[in-house]
């Protein structure tokens, strides 16, 4: 078997690549600080400038090209003394599996600390890690934020609405190029990446890649982008549309809500709006947002056969059903709401827990113990694998619940051998290993954040609730974390637990783990 050495050149030209594209990116909120007069601009110049220089210096050093050349010299002068003639070979620029693994791994963190830039330079956040913790809630699409409250060392964040505009957009901004990946992104728009792309796009996508429809990776990352933009457009343009939604806003939003982000430019999030339109308008795309977007890609394709009978499709729909039914009886029964508020205010709220989105329209705390707990399960589950959403996925728990099933079998009927099945597709040994382990880390996981913020003070259901909210990418939790609060009191060590918390879950656990074994770092 061939050993996979790992080039830790190599892995840092393509993170220098990367970072570059950073970049780039801050140059879009410089654009809009000057639209809006706003004094900051030159934060996003200085940011834009101290990442493209990292970046520069990082990849001229790194660059194989120039280790080629530093290489042959080297090669010919010690194959004159030899007197011997042998060719020189190049460095490889493909990646492979394990170099794949750090560069995602470590993009993440290495855009969460530069795109904290602007929020210091800028002097709107005092606290660096402050600063870092917003920037990687939007990358990792979780939206929890730390403005609007007070930090542990007494410091009081601005409020969302007291923010520059500029500030606002560049958090929904990052929630939207997170959302459908950094990496997809990179692959698309850098041909270079497509050497090592398959094993960068795997790295850090859910998606099954039995559901690729185009041959070449790249071609898939492209189409992907363009579903995910048409439809950022269409949200933007039917918010626009309402008189309650301004441009500013809706853009913002519309990233946010096919982002499954939660990042909003108004306090009260979108129930600061008050308009049933608006909130049964981004119910409708934080669901979209939840789906598969190789299924979008289906269907733009005119391919309905084949969206309408995949099961995980189907099995999503049915878990947002239940939950919104049961959420609104529970909510008009027992807190007394009106049949129509009952659902509005329900199924936007399943919606939102559920595809890990984190937009309120309501204060949940205040619902009833049976429709809080029902919403506190959504923590868990996450939208369709391939999706924008966090969580354990739809795939997973149905993998899960089809195996228990079986299990239930072989106790009556021992000899009897049921394949587990999703639709018409056989789920293999492999995969089903796969997704038990998953599952079990995922609670390992949650369970020692929980221990750590309580060990930091924090009361029972504050801790579970941070816990879940931050590896779910849901957000807004519960307990002192609630719709209506702010992560800013959260001392800095559980700041750091909970932004790396964020990094692993929007990575699926594993990919950033198994930099941490033995195994991987063996030769």
């Amino acid at each position: 078997m061939t050993r996979q050495l790992i080039h830790i050149r190599k892995v840092l030209w393509v993170l220098s690549l990367l970072v570059g594209l950073l970049s780039f990116a801050l140059c879009i909120p410089l654009l809009v600080s000057l639209l809006y007069g706003e004094e900051i601009w030159w934060a996003y110049l200085a940011s834009a400038g101290i990442t493209a220089g990292v970046s520069g210096v990082v990849w001229l050093f790194t660059n194989p090209d120039r280790q080629d050349r530093l290489g042959k010299r080297q090669h010919d002068r010690e194959q004159q003394d030899l007197e011997t003639q042998e060719d020189f070979e190049p460095i490889s620029r493909d990646l492979n599996l394990r170099e794949g693994l750090m560069v995602v791994s470590l993009i993440y963190i290495l855009l969460s600390l530069f795109g904290a830039l602007p929020f210091t330079l800028s002097g709107t956040l005092q606290n660096y890690t402050d600063a870092v913790f917003e920037t990687a809630s939007g990358f990792t699409t979780t939206g929890a934020t730390i403005l609007g409250g007070e930090t542990a060392a007494g410091i009081q964040n601005p409020a969302i609405e007291d923010v520059p505009k500029s500030l606002l957009f560049w958090r929904s901004l990052s929630h939207w190029l997170g959302g459908m990946g950094i990496i997809v992104l990179s692959i698309a728009i850098l041909p270079l990446l497509n050497l090592g792309g398959m094993k960068l796009f795997s790295a850090e996508s859910s998606m099954m890649m039995s559901d690729r429809i185009t041959p070449r990776v790249q071609d898939t990352a492209k189409q992907l982008w363009g579903i995910y933009v048409a439809m950022t457009a269409v949200h933007f343009g039917l918010l626009w549309a309402h008189p309650s939604v301004g441009g500013f806003d809706a853009l913002n939003h519309a990233m946010s809500t096919l982002a499954t982000g939660g990042f909003s430019t108004k306090n009260a999030s979108v129930g600061a709006f008050a308009s049933s339109y608006v909130d049964i308008l981004t119910t409708v795309f934080m669901f979209l947002g939840g789906v598969n977007f190789v299924l979008h890609m289906r269907l733009f394709r005119g391919d309905l056969k084949s969206v309408f009978e995949h099961a995980e499709l189907r099995f999503y729909a049915l878990i947002t059903f239940l939950a919104i039914t049961f959420v609104s009886l529970s909510l008009w029964i027992k807190n007394g709401y009106s049949i129509g508020d009952a659902f509005q205010y329900g199924a936007f709220q399943v919606v939102s827990i559920l595809t890990t989105t984190g937009f309120a329209t309501d204060d949940y705390e205040l619902w009833n113990s049976f429709g809080l707990f029902l919403l506190f399960l959504l923590f868990f589950i996450g939208g369709s694998a391939g999706s924008t959403s966090g969580g354990i996925k739809v795939f997973r728990i149905m993998v899960l619940l089809e195996n228990a099933k079986n299990e239930f079998r072989r106790i009556l009927h021992p000899n009897v051998v049921t394949p587990v099945r999703l639709g018409q597709k056989v789920v293999d040994n492999e995969t089903q290993r796969t997704v038990l382990s998953f599952v079990v880390f995922y609670l390992a996981l949650f369970g020692l954040g929980a221990l750590i913020m309580s060990a930091l003070g924090y009361d029972f259901m504050s801790a579970v609730g941070a816990s879940i909210a931050s590896l779910g990418s849901v957000g807004p939790a519960i307990g002192d974390f609630g719709p209506m609060d702010s992560y800013a009191g959260v001392p800095i060590l559980g700041k750091w637990v909970l932004l790396l918390m964020m990094v692993i879950g929007r990575l699926e656990l594993f990919t950033l783990l198994i930099l941490f074994t033995a195994t991987y770092w063996r030769d």
